[in-house]
């Protein structure tokens, strides 16, 4: 219904390497009150996925081959319902401020921090009722 928050942060994990999906579904699987909902392995699978279901949150990987995340959190800023993204990478200097913030992300994460706790920040900073 439109109006009313889910009562789980629906999460959109986005990585074109399968470790770190599983890696994120083990984190999101730990946090109370997030679910997966999807997992994309690319930005053109990920803003697909997106619109098919509108996720809350979606943690996106900077370096991907086809889109990167910078250019896929351009397109997922644009959707009607769109998600608070957050980019993560396992090099601590891939997304610079700026460049997070010209691209609509909310948030970069690296992603050797990513953790229930990380996980909960984030959305308590970024998140919004849906």
């Amino acid at each position: 219904m439109a109006g009313l928050a889910r009562a789980t942060i629906a999460v959109l994990a986005v990585d074109d390497h399968e470790a770190f999906r599983v890696a994120t579904r083990a984190v999101v699987a730990a946090t109370p009150g997030f679910e997966l909902v999807g997992e994309a392995g690319s930005g053109a699978d990920a803003v697909a996925a997106s619109l098919r279901l509108t996720p809350d949150l979606v943690l996106l990987d900077v370096n991907m081959a086809d889109l990167d995340g910078l250019q896929t959190s351009r397109r997922l800023v644009e959707i009607e319902r769109p998600p608070v993204v957050v980019l993560v990478s396992a090099e601590e200097d891939a997304a610079s401020a700026q460049e997070v913030a010209e691209c609509g992300a909310a948030a970069f994460v690296e992603k050797r921090e990513l953790s229930p706790s990380t996980l909960r920040a984030l959305w308590a900073r970024h998140g919004r009722a849906r």
